[in-house]
């Protein structure tokens, strides 16, 4: 606790006189008010921080990669036939699936919100069975 000494010198002067800084009810004269503010400590500079946000390159990376019942077979073949290649004939079969997707919905008459809708069901579902592992 900090100590109080009460002034005898009126009222309207000095009442409570405490010796920690901002207390209730206390008063400083102007020699005290310059002492306590020799005192002061100022606030530490902070390093300057830019407010651009650093951002991560995104990767295009499946989430079930590893997972599913096909994603062992899939790994196999892409060792065995090299990245380069098993990505080209990835991209043919995930073409030759939207073709039979968009011939599909023009035979039943579907728009072509509904067919985007299909391709992008068949490729979560490729993600879920493996095949995109």
């Amino acid at each position: 606790m900090a100590a109080a000494s009460i002034s005898a010198t009126g009222c309207n002067q000095t009442l409570l006189r405490t010796s920690f800084y901002g207390g209730w009810g206390s008063s400083i004269s102007g020699e005290d008010y310059q002492t306590m503010l020799s005192k002061t400590v100022a606030p530490p500079q902070q390093a300057r921080v830019s407010r651009k946000a650093i951002r991560a390159v995104p990767m295009m990376k499946n989430v079930n990669e590893g997972k599913g019942l096909f994603a062992p077979l899939v790994v196999v073949t892409r060792n065995i036939v090299g990245k380069k290649r098993f990505n080209q004939l990835r991209g043919k079969a995930i073409a030759l699936h939207s073709q039979v997707i968009t011939e599909f919905c023009k035979s039943i008459g579907a728009d072509a919100k509904q067919r985007q809708g299909l391709i992008r069901l068949a490729k979560k579902n490729g993600e879920r069975l493996g095949f995109l592992a």
